[in-house]
């Protein structure tokens, strides 16, 4: 199938109902024209991660960071830019991995879906684990939070930046807040900031949530 527009690819890969093959599978097709699209889309969710994450390691950017979901690359060219440089990405995706290898971004490259299988991480690895855009239809899944505190440090942090509007969209993400405020109550984090911004996407608003590992 081939992508005719950043709209198809967009709505194709998060339609009502598609499940995580059928999204990953679409990535192959979608993966050379990935950049391009999204770049028109004003795809402005990496940059306000990015911006976040140094904020939160209060201007200090010698840190270990693990891009989740990280597709061609996209985020973590928007951590370099801000100054962070040891940068490890995970994503399922072959096609992606291979163009995002292309930017010299990265260290290591891990190929693997987030979900409730142990990754092939050590505990607390990293001082933060970054997710953007991971969390759409037919996507990473709530249960993948555990494996996200896991693979950070104490004192480190977890940052997800999903679109707003997914929380209600989406059945997946209807259990997404309580989930995370029920790892709180268990002692495993502490919400840092929720924070709602405009122009995730296509004009679309999106939300970063932060958490500090404890």
């Amino acid at each position: 199938m081939a992508v005719d527009s950043r709209s198809a690819g967009i709505r194709n890969v998060q339609r009502p109902g598609v499940s995580q093959e059928e999204s990953q599978d679409f990535y192959k097709t979608w993966a050379a024209n990935y950049d391009k699209d999204l770049q028109s889309a004003e795809y402005n969710a990496p940059r306000a991660t990015a911006k976040l994450l140094l904020e939160l390691f209060g201007g200090k950017t010698d840190v270990r960071i693990l891009d989740v979901a990280a597709g061609t690359g996209l985020s973590g060219e928007a951590l370099q830019e801000v100054g962070f440089r040891s940068i490890d990405a995970l994503d399922p995706s072959d096609e992606m991995l291979a163009l995002a290898r292309e930017k010299n971004v990265y260290g290591r490259l891990i190929k693997d879906f987030l979900g409730t299988n142990r990754l092939d991480i050590g505990d607390g690895e990293y001082d933060a684990t970054v997710m953007v855009g991971g969390m759409a239809e037919g996507h990473v899944k709530c249960d993948c939070l555990e494996e996200l505190i896991r693979v950070v440090k104490p004192g480190g942090f977890v940052v997800i930046c999903m679109r707003e509007g997914n929380l209600r969209r989406v059945p997946e993400y209807h259990k997404l807040e309580p989930r995370m405020e029920a790892l709180q109550r268990e002692g495993c984090w502490e919400l840092v900031s929720r924070h709602v911004f405009p122009n995730y996407v296509d004009a679309d608003d999106g939300i970063i949530f932060a958490h500090r590992v404890l």
